[in-house]
């Protein structure tokens, strides 16, 4: 499995018990999804490793606590303390209305409702405190910032972001 074709679940933030147990942080806001997992992607050295799940439930809200098939004490469980975990892509929830994941509006195009289609999403910046769409326009790259308020609709039937942005964003960059 390829990391591209896999979305992140969490990481391995500690050892549970002493018979090889882990609790796992879930990077999700509904963490009771991925409650009964029969396996996960284990990065191990740059590769996606499949590992099978005995038995898991949730602990403590964001963790799971994680019993792995084939590993059965505290050293087998410290070999892999820090490393992520990862899901197919077809595993994720679908999203519907004006919510959408990073990776699915990628190559779609951005609309204001004054000005028409203004450039194509081509990657989201979520390094800082507020995510922006990467916007290409020709060679002129805009951020716009992914704020609920801006955002009209997400059509994905049409592969278009509809916004509602202040007057002169756009045209600081044009």
């Amino acid at each position: 499995m390829r990391k591209e074709d896999c979305f992140y679940l969490g990481k391995i933030a500690k050892k549970f018990s002493f018979k090889g147990e882990v609790l796992a942080y879930l990077d999700t806001d509904e963490p009771e999804l991925y409650e009964n997992l029969e396996s996960v992607f284990v990065e191990c050295n740059k590769h996606l490793i499949p590992f099978f799940i005995e038995s898991s439930s949730l602990h403590k809200n964001d963790f799971l606590r994680i019993r792995f098939e084939d590993m059965n004490t505290e050293e087998e469980a410290d070999a892999i303390i820090g490393n992520e975990l990862y899901l197919p892509l077809n595993m994720l929830p679908k999203l519907s209305g004006n919510k959408f994941y990073f990776h699915e509006v990628i190559d779609f195009e951005v609309e204001d409702k004054r000005l028409g289609v203004f450039g194509k999403i081509v990657s989201i910046n979520d390094s800082t405190a507020q995510p922006l769409f990467e916007v290409l326009n020709g060679d002129v790259e805009m951020l716009i910032p992914m704020i609920d308020h801006f955002i009209v609709k997400i059509d994905r039937d049409n592969k278009k972001v509809v916004m509602d942005l202040p007057e002169g964003l756009i045209e600081m960059y044009l």
